[in-house]
């Protein structure tokens, strides 16, 4: 088993389920794309940083181009087991991906980049910036995470946010088994438990209905980490790889997935099975 734990670890379209072959984008486009962000980055005092391609992205990094490399092994591993595992189409666009060593060099690189302070100290993914931007200092968890979610986007369009969130918060601590991305027990364990404790974790139902504003809500924390337990139980389960393909054809009908997901689990009294799901996240430890 090959666990990730750090960066030098190495609309509505019809949707295939076979991974995406060759190369997304041409060599023009790369090198047209490649040549307009170096002038960008000149321009905005960080034209020091190396530039590399990992299809369909192009990762930024500080330090050497050898260093670059090595840390680019968690993007191009991440990339082609997803696309192995879920992903029948690639992202449309070139998608810089940018690696800042430090806490310090992130924040300054954001503000940058986008113009606005980063509102995590980890990393995130912007549409509306194109890119990833990532405090590897942090480990690469996140990195993975939010490879995901241009994926999603392009694969899954109208993922409703607990698959998509479920899907990226699973592999924040992700390891390689039998050729297959898993996900691990992590951090956002002791949250739900003490959540189930308490008796204020929602239905599934509950769950699968939420639009974005209330999954991204006050309660986001406990959203997060029910959608990605979820998902780790049908992944233990050997569910999950067919439930994504599942629900993904059926999404014009099931725009929420719980019709799928009960479906998925073979269960016909979804109370009982939330009681059994709950004693089963009990037992679960991290770390």
């Amino acid at each position: 088993m090959r666990f990730l734990l750090a960066l030098t670890a190495v609309a509505g379209c019809a949707t295939t389920d076979a991974a995406p072959v060759g190369k997304t984008f041409s060599n023009e486009a790369y090198a047209q794309h490649i040549k307009d962000l170096r002038a960008r980055l000149t321009k905005l005092g960080l034209g020091s940083l190396e530039i590399r391609i990992e299809d369909p992205f192009v990762v930024v990094g500080e330090g050497t181009a050898k260093q670059l490399e090595r840390s680019a092994g968690t993007v191009r591993w991440a990339a082609d087991i997803l696309e192995r595992d879920y992903f029948g189409k690639r992202p449309s666009i070139i998608l810089d991906i940018f690696l800042f060593d430090t806490a310090a060099t992130y924040e300054r690189g954001v503000k940058k980049l986008t113009g606005e302070e980063p509102g995590t100290p980890y990393g995130f993914y912007s549409r509306t910036h194109r890119g990833l931007f990532m405090n590897i200092a942090t480990g690469g968890g996140t990195l993975v995470h939010e490879i995901v979610h241009p994926y999603v986007e392009a694969d899954f369009p109208s993922a409703p946010a607990w698959l998509n969130e479920g899907l990226g918060s699973l592999y924040e601590q992700s390891a390689e088994r039998d050729g297959h991305i898993v996900g691990l027990t992590n951090w956002r364990l002791a949250g739900l438990q003490k959540a189930i404790a308490k008796d204020t974790v929602p239905t599934f139902k509950t769950l699968t209905s939420m639009d974005s504003e209330t999954f991204y809500g006050e309660a986001s924390g406990t959203n997060y980490s029910q959608s990605r337990y979820l998902l780790y139980y049908m992944q233990e389960k050997g569910l999950l790889r067919d439930f994504y393909k599942a629900f993904r054809a059926a999404r014009s009908k099931d725009p929420t997935g719980y019709a799928t997901l009960v479906k998925a689990l073979g269960e016909k009294d979804m109370a009982d099975f939330e009681d059994r799901w709950q004693a089963f996240v009990a037992k679960l430890r991290f770390p």
